[in-house]
């Protein structure tokens, strides 16, 4: 079996570059890029040697996983593009319902969004994405990242994970590439260069993780603990304070429910 694009990616001009392996779909993505190769063009692989996470961390992906990488160019600025993000996991949430529905998985997980960019399944972690951007002359090259895990979750990590095999999908990578190159055609229609964000925000809230419980956020050695209100019009993380404030995050590590408690008590 191999990947293939979904009719309504193709009907909208999607192209596709597919590895057996490689080091890092990300990577590929931004060569083409820089080399003058037209987006929208996505590179996938069942397998990744050399996959990036969230600050330079990194991030293998286990023969029979997914990576989908997919290259754009826009001229939007880099604080719209961000929100991209919040595309990607919207379009991949309804991916996995979508796979959820065709294969008739007898109990499905609750498959969750965690601020600001992973996916949960019953509280483990599922899929991550990685947004990468490059000026290239005028325009404004961005990669979208996006792995999951199929058929292994890795081990060994400080937080739990989970993999579609695990909790009973019969399904490979490249079904489940086959529906979210799909679900991201219509999304990324919904975000229209960013002005269509609302509805983005509308639709990743109905699937957040942890909306109305405890929160904390730590960046660095601050520490900002509280409600988790929403997301506001950019994406940003909204936490009310203890105090009644509302503080607005960008980035950190996010704690929910009793594991934000335990932050909370630990930095007291």
């Amino acid at each position: 079996m191999t990947f293939t694009l979904a009719p309504e990616a193709l009907a909208t001009g999607y192209r596709l570059v597919a590895h057996e392996t490689i080091g890092s779909t990300n990577a590929d993505a931004m060569v083409r890029l820089r080399a003058g190769e037209p987006g929208p063009l996505w590179v996938v692989s069942a397998h990744q040697s050399q996959g990036k996470g969230r600050r330079g961390s990194s991030w293998s992906t286990e023969p029979g996983n997914l990576a989908a990488s997919l290259a754009l160019t826009t001229k939007a600025e880099p604080g719209t593009l961000a929100t991209l993000g919040f595309v990607a996991g919207v379009a991949l949430v309804r991916a996995l319902e979508r796979v959820a529905d065709h294969t008739r998985v007898p109990v499905p997980p609750r498959v969750e969004l965690k601020w600001p960019n992973d996916v949960l399944a019953d509280g483990a972690k599922l899929a991550g994405i990685l947004l990468e951007m490059e000026s290239i002359g005028q325009a404004r090259a961005i990669v979208v990242g996006i792995g999951v895990n199929v058929a292994h979750g890795p081990e060994g990590l400080p937080y739990p994970t989970a993999s579609l095999r695990g909790l009973g999908y019969p399904v490979s990578a490249m079904d489940l590439f086959g529906a979210l190159s799909a679900e991201w055609v219509q999304v990324f229609r919904f975000w229209d260069e960013g002005r269509g964000f609302a509805a983005i925000r509308d639709l990743w809230l109905a699937r957040a993780s942890g909306l109305g419980g405890a929160v904390s956020v730590r960046s660095g050695q601050h520490v900002v603990s509280g409600r988790f209100e929403t997301i506001d019009q950019h994406g940003l993380l909204v936490v009310r304070t203890a105090e009644g404030v509302l503080r607005t995050i960008s980035a950190g590590e996010v704690y929910f429910g009793s594991a934000a408690t335990a932050r909370r008590e630990a930095v007291a």
